[in-house]
């Protein structure tokens, strides 16, 4: 029986401006097919532009049905955007991975969050005179926010945003608006992702 799997978020998981196949969790679906976990193809609840209360409302139109095998979490950069504190963050995010939790039937090790990529080394950033430093400032705000919350409900907490900043900026990893990954860039997301996830999958058909 195949592995269902709900990835929730906004413009990072519906993938803005790539094919379907390029999205992360197509890709990271796709690479666990082939190290031998058969998965189904992912149920994606999210949007461009989703801030956390609109991920919640766009959970509550949707009204996923679990159990799930696998769930992903990534939201954020919006609040961010807008200007919102890590303070409003931080309770929002926590009612979003408790949500999560009940998708995967409280199964935390089917759990995982990626942290937010820091668009501040975009073009975009840069054309819309936004300080890269500042942005910069903000995420990690955000997400050591994030990554303490998944540790205290014993969550993975996956590190996607050093290599946002390492190739960003570089052509081949942005779509035509300067702004979102392309499919190479959630390749490596997915690298990222994989060995987690995979772990975690491993141990529970062992036991």
């Amino acid at each position: 029986m195949a592995l269902s799997y709900l990835a929730l978020g906004d413009s990072y998981t519906i993938g803005e401006g790539v094919a379907p196949a390029g999205r992360w969790p197509v890709q990271l679906a796709t690479a666990l097919q082939e190290a031998g976990h058969v998965v189904a193809e992912p149920q994606i609840i999210a949007t461009t532009g989703w801030t956390t209360d609109e991920l919640g409302a766009g959970i509550d139109a949707a009204a996923p049905e679990g159990p799930y095998g696998l769930v992903s979490l990534l939201i954020g950069v919006n609040d961010q955007y807008r200007g919102r504190s890590v303070e409003e963050y931080r309770p929002r995010f926590t009612a979003l991975l408790q949500r999560a939790l009940g998708f995967a039937g409280q199964q935390r090790r089917r759990v995982f969050v990626l942290s937010i990529p820091d668009w501040g080394v975009t073009p975009y950033a840069r054309d819309n005179n936004r300080d890269p430093a500042q942005i910069a400032r903000e995420l990690d705000a955000y997400n050591a926010a994030a990554q303490a919350i998944c540790a205290e409900h014993a969550v993975a907490f996956v590190d996607i945003t050093a290599i946002s900043r390492e190739r960003g900026a570089q052509p081949d990893m942005l779509v035509d608006d300067g702004l979102h990954p392309s499919a190479a860039m959630y390749t490596e997301w997915t690298r990222r992702a994989f060995p987690v996830v995979r772990a975690h999958l491993d141990d529970e058909a062992a036991r």
